[in-house]
């Protein structure tokens, strides 16, 4: 069993590792506050868990093999990264406006939002649901039955990430001196929403 499961958490851990629309998200979320970071990572790894069992049971086939079905995900999908990263833009500029900061502007994220923008975020990304489709058969050990190793798989892919996205949220509350200075936080919105943007615009061009 560790013959299988050491090498998937590591495979689990580059894929974890590799930056992502998801992890911009994180740790804007986290920013605001470490409820609304980790709410965003279970929203993230409730998608991770949804196409794994999608993947489990045949339907990323479909996806992978309708070119309709891909390209109106990937719209979607790009759609929600430029609403995201527009709001992170927004968000840059309220702190930018001394008279929107000195009014007081709610910028908050309630944990419900969050994980609604997490789990949005990743089941608007085609390339999730292909990935988890040629990802999680690599690891079922030989003989074992396909469907309740993939379940399983699924499962704990989805688990060690709330893990280790978790330590992400972890390290921006403890730096959280430094990053809610307003100018900081300013910039680091600017960034992130930059970011989202230019991820969105690239997702809609992909052929």
């Amino acid at each position: 069993m560790l013959s299988v499961l050491l090498p998937f958490l590591g495979a689990c851990t580059l894929v974890a590792a590799a930056p992502g629309p998801s992890t911009v998200l994180i740790i804007r979320h986290s920013l605001r506050s470490r409820r609304a970071g980790f709410a965003t990572v279970l929203g993230n790894e409730t998608g991770v868990f949804v196409w794994g069992l999608c993947a489990a049971f045949g339907l990323t086939a479909l996806l992978a093999a309708s070119q309709l079905a891909y390209d109106a995900v990937r719209i979607v999908g790009a759609a929600v990264l430029v609403w995201f990263g527009v709001q992170a833009l927004r968000a840059a500029r309220r702190g930018a406006d001394p008279g929107r900061a000195a009014a007081g502007e709610d910028v908050t994220v309630t944990p419900w939002a969050a994980y609604r923008a997490g789990l949005g975020m990743n089941l608007a990304n085609p390339k999730a649901a292909v990935f988890a489709m040629s990802f999680l058969p690599q690891f079922v050990p030989s003989g074992a039955p396909q469907l309740p190793a993939m379940v399983g798989l699924a499962a704990l892919w989805a688990v060690y990430e709330v893990g280790y996205y978790g330590a992400y949220v972890w390290f921006v509350d403890r730096l959280r001196s430094v990053f809610g200075r307003a100018a900081v936080r300013r910039r680091l919105e600017a960034v992130s929403g930059t970011v989202l943007v230019a991820l969105g615009v690239r997702m809609a061009l992909e052929g």
